[in-house]
């Protein structure tokens, strides 16, 4: 009886992998949630600090993309790792700029082995784009802060005058 839940859930896996459409054929579905799948190509950042995962050479020219707001990057993980992978995103298909895209919100949207990303490391620095931050160096700072005492100057007397 075991077995036989386990090779419908196998089967239940198999049969949503099918469900998922080429990229090629997501501006058909715009208004509809569905699963896109495809070969990541490239992983770019905008200026605002937005990740775009990009499926052709020329992203101008390609009717799919994935976009990763920056404030949802928490909730995504690293999704540079994504880069070279297939991978089948789920989500509702929207139209911007006359190509269909889907947002990423959340690493749920993400199915297969491509859903288990890396957090994002905790110096990953969206506004250097994507370049780490090392910090400055900076001395331990007590918790109190610091009183600068007060040097009393002692008044110019001329002590030989008496």
């Amino acid at each position: 009886m075991a077995r036989f839940f386990v090779l419908l859930l196998l089967l239940c896996r198999v049969s949503a992998a099918k469900d998922c459409i080429p990229f090629e054929q997501a501006a058909e579905h715009v208004g509809k949630k569905a699963c896109v799948t495809g070969k990541v190509l490239k992983v770019a950042q905008s200026q605002s600090g937005s990740l775009f995962l990009d499926f052709c050479e020329n992203y101008r020219q390609c009717p799919f993309t994935v976009v990763v707001f920056r404030s949802n990057l928490r909730d995504v993980g690293d999704v540079r790792a994504l880069e070279g992978k297939t991978i089948e995103i789920s989500g509702k298909i929207k139209k911007w700029q006359g190509r269909a895209e889907i947002v990423l919100s959340h690493v749920r949207q993400l199915e297969g082995d491509t859903a288990k990303l890396p957090p994002i490391p905790k110096a990953y620095d969206v506004e250097q784009h994507g370049r780490f931050s090392a910090g400055k160096f900076s001395a331990p700072r007590s918790k109190h802060p610091t009183r600068r005492r007060s040097t009393s100057t002692l008044p110019d007397e001329d002590i030989d005058a008496e």
